[in-house]
C-alpha cells in the first residue's frame, strides 16, 4: 500500500465530543467517523485492524474445535416470545415490522437462533458441538458514548456450545475460558477474568473478562493476593460482626422533624448509619416492593434483578410511594407493613435495636427487631461491595478498578433448549435436552480497549499483531531518484517477504510524516533519506520505545523481519 493512495483523514486537534482516549485517537488518526450517536463508519485503517482482531479470535476458536457459521441478523419475534425475552429485553431491542405486518427484531444476541438451529442435531452422537460467528448486533443503548466502547451497532464474535450433560458444559466453558485468555494476551489487552451476573442471559455461572480503563463503566473489586475478583454487580465481602443490644419489647415511635436522609438521622439524633434500616421502594415487574438495606450500605440493582428475576427494576416515583405508604422518602419503613412484598438484604439478618422510618413524615421508630417486627418475604445478598472491605476468601482489603468488559462467557444450562424444544436421542433411547453455553467478544470494543491501554502523548501504540500496518517505510526527499529507488526496493522486498508494509511516498514535510506514523501507531518506521542513503544506511524507529538505530540498507529488510518475529 502506498500512502499517497491511502485514505487516512488524520486530524491535528482532538474532537470536541470525545471523552475516552480511544475515542479521541481513533477519530484523530483517521480510523473512524461518526454517522450518528452510537453508529460509526470504519475507515480503511480500522477495517485492517478489525480483520486482524477477527483473525486472532478465529484462530483460537478453531483451535478448540469450534466451527464457524453465519446466522441472520433479523429474527422473527415468535422465537423471542417463546424464550420470554421479547419483553425482558425492553427498549434496548430494535423492533420493526415487515410489509406483511410481521414483528421482527434486530438481533441483540443469538441464543434463540442457535438453539433453533440445534433442533436438527437429533442424536447424542453429534454432541458436543461448538458453533461461532462474527455478526452485527444491534442494541438501542440509551446513552451511547466513548466512541466504539458503547455503541448501538457492532460486530460480535458469539459462540454457543451444546453438550450432553453438565460435565460436558464444564469442559466447553473451560475451553472458552482458556481460548479467551489466549485471545486477549495476543491482542495486548490485560483482561482480568471476574465473577459476574448472567443478567438477561439467564443460566448459571458467568465470567467476564475485564480490561482496566478509566473509560470503563463497570467496577471490579479484586483481592491483591489474586484469589478473588468479581464485578461489583456480583461481588461479596466479609462483614465485620455486629453486637446488638437487647433492644426494646416493641418498636418505639419518635419525632424526627426535618430528617430526610440517613445522615440527617445520624447527625441530629445520634443513630449511626449501621444501626439504621434504609427502606427503598422499587417497582419490580409492575409490583411496588420494599427493599431493605443497612443504612451504610448501597444497593446493587443488578443483584436485586438477579434475586427477583425482575426484567427492569426501577425506583418508584414519589407519588407512587406516597400513595402506597402515606409518607415521602426519608420517613419510610417496613414495620407493620402488609400487602407489599418485602425483600431484605442478608446484612440485616438477626439484627435488633435498629431504627427506621415510621411511614409518617417527620417520624421514625427505634428498637426494631428485624426478625420480629418486619414481615420479610425474601432474603438476598443485595449489597454493593466497596473498596477496602475484606476479601471473602482471605480477608485482605479489596481494591476497586474501573474496567471495560471485553468478553463474557455464560453457562446457560437448558434454559433455551427447554423453551425451544431442542431434543436429542440419548444413549439409552430417551430424549435429552442438550445443555448450552454462550460466549461473546465485541470486536470493535476490543479494538478500542487496545487503544485505551496502549497509547501515549503522540498517539496510538498498536501491538504488532493487530496494527493496521506492521512497518511504514517513510520516503524523504521524494524527488531524489536515488533515495526513491532505495525506498521502493526496500518496500518491495518487505512486501514480497510477507511484511504488512506501507510506503509513505507523499510529498510532505518529514515532521508531518513522522507525526502521522506516530499518531496512527505503526509499530516500526524505516526512514529513507538522502543523507542516510549517502551513508548506506536507513533509520529504524520502534514506536513503542521511540528508540532509533541506523541499519545498513542491505541488511534493513532482514533486520525488520527479525524485529517482527514472534
Amino acid at each position: 500500500m502506498r500512502w499517497s493512495r491511502l485514505y487516512t483523514p488524520t486530524l491535528r486537534e482532538n474532537p470536541a465530543d470525545a471523552d475516552a482516549a480511544s475515542h479521541r485517537l481513533l477519530v484523530r488518526a483517521g480510523f473512524v467517523r461518526q454517522l450518528m450517536a452510537g453508529h460509526y463508519s470504519l475507515l480503511p485503517l480500522a477495517v485492517r485492524v478489525r480483520a486482524k482482531v477477527i483473525g486472532v479470535i478465529r484462530e483460537e476458536m478453531d483451535r478448540i474445535g469450534a466451527q464457524e457459521v453465519l446466522l441472520p441478523a433479523m429474527h422473527p419475534a415468535e422465537i423471542w416470545h417463546r424464550s420470554g425475552r421479547w419483553d425482558v429485553m425492553g427498549d434496548e431491542m430494535f423492533r420493526l415490522e415487515d410489509r406483511r405486518g410481521a414483528a421482527i427484531a434486530l438481533g441483540m444476541t443469538h441464543e434463540e437462533i442457535f438453539a433453533t438451529l440445534a433442533r436438527e442435531l437429533g442424536s447424542y452422537r453429534r454432541l458436543p458441538q461448538i458453533w461461532y460467528q462474527f455478526q452485527t448486533k444491534f442494541r438501542d443503548e440509551p446513552r451511547p458514548k466513548s466512541g466504539l466502547m458503547r455503541v448501538r451497532e457492532f460486530t460480535m464474535k458469539d459462540s454457543y456450545s451444546f453438550d450432553l450433560d453438565e460435565a460436558g458444559l464444564d469442559r466447553s466453558f473451560d475451553l472458552h475460558h482458556e481460548a479467551y485468555r489466549r485471545i486477549f494476551e495476543r491482542l495486548g489487552i490485560p483482561a482480568i477474568p471476574v465473577r459476574a451476573s448472567s443478567g438477561t442471559m439467564g443460566g448459571g455461572d458467568s465470567v467476564e473478562f475485564m480490561c482496566p480503563s478509566d473509560a470503563g463503566e463497570d467496577v471490579v473489586v479484586r483481592c491483591p493476593s489474586g484469589d478473588y475478583a468479581a464485578n461489583v454487580e456480583k461481588a461479596t465481602s466479609r462483614l465485620a460482626p455486629v453486637e446488638d443490644g437487647p433492644g426494646l419489647p416493641e418498636p418505639e415511635r419518635f419525632g424526627t422533624p426535618g430528617v430526610r436522609t440517613i445522615e440527617d438521622l445520624a447527625v441530629q439524633y445520634g443513630v449511626p448509619a449501621e444501626r439504621q434500616i434504609k427502606t427503598l421502594v422499587y417497582v419490580l415487574d409492575g409490583a411496588l416492593t420494599l427493599v431493605l438495606m443497612r443504612g451504610d450500605h448501597a444497593l446493587a440493582e443488578q443483584k436485586l434483578a438477579d434475586a427477583t428475576g425482575a426484567a427492569a427494576p426501577r425506583p418508584a416515583r414519589e407519588e407512587e410511594i406516597v400513595a402506597a405508604l402515606g409518607a415521602r422518602p426519608g420517613s419510610l419503613g417496613a414495620v407493620g407493613v402488609t400487602g407489599l412484598p418485602v425483600i431484605v438484604d442478608e446484612a440485616l439478618r438477626g439484627r435488633r435495636d435498629m431504627a427506621t422510618g415510621a411511614n409518617e413524615d417527620g417520624f421514625h421508630v427505634r428498637g426494631v427487631d428485624v426478625g420480629r417486627d418486619i414481615a420479610a418475604g425474601r432474603w438476598a445478598d443485595l449489597r454493593e461491595v466497596a473498596a477496602g472491605e475484606p476479601c471473602p476468601e482471605c480477608g485482605t482489603a479489596l481494591e476497586a478498578l474501573r474496567c471495560v468488559e471485553v468478553g463474557h462467557i455464560f453457562k446457560l444450562g437448558t434454559k433455551y433448549t427447554e423453551v425451544l424444544d431442542v431434543t436429542v436421542l440419548g444413549p439409552g433411547g430417551d430424549d435429552i435436552k442438550p445443555v448450552m453455553g454462550s460466549y461473546g467478544i465485541g470486536v470493535e470494543r476490543a479494538m478500542a480497549a487496545v487503544v485505551e491501554v496502549s497509547h501515549d502523548g503522540a498517539g496510538i501504540v498498536w501491538p504488532v499483531q493487530v496494527a493496521p500496518f506492521e512497518v511504514a517505510v517513510v520516503l524523504l526527499n521524494v524527488n531524489d531518484d536515488e533515495v526513491r529507488a532505495a525506498a521502493e526496493e526496500l518496500y518491495g522486498t518487505l512486501a514480497s517477504g510477507g511484511v504488512d508494509v506501507v510506503l509513505d511516498d507523499r510529498d510532505e514535510r518529514p515532521g508531518a510524516k513522522f507525526k502521522d506514523v506516530e499518531l496512527i501507531g505503526i509499530p516500526y518506521r524505516v526512514t529513507v533519506s538522502k543523507r542516510g542513503v549517502a551513508a548506506g544506511t536507513v533509520e529504524v524507529t520502534t514506536r513503542a520505545t521511540g528508540t532509533t538505530e541506523n541499519v545498513p540498507i542491505a541488511e534493513a529488510a532482514a533486520h525488520v523481519r527479525g524485529l517482527l518475529a514472534p
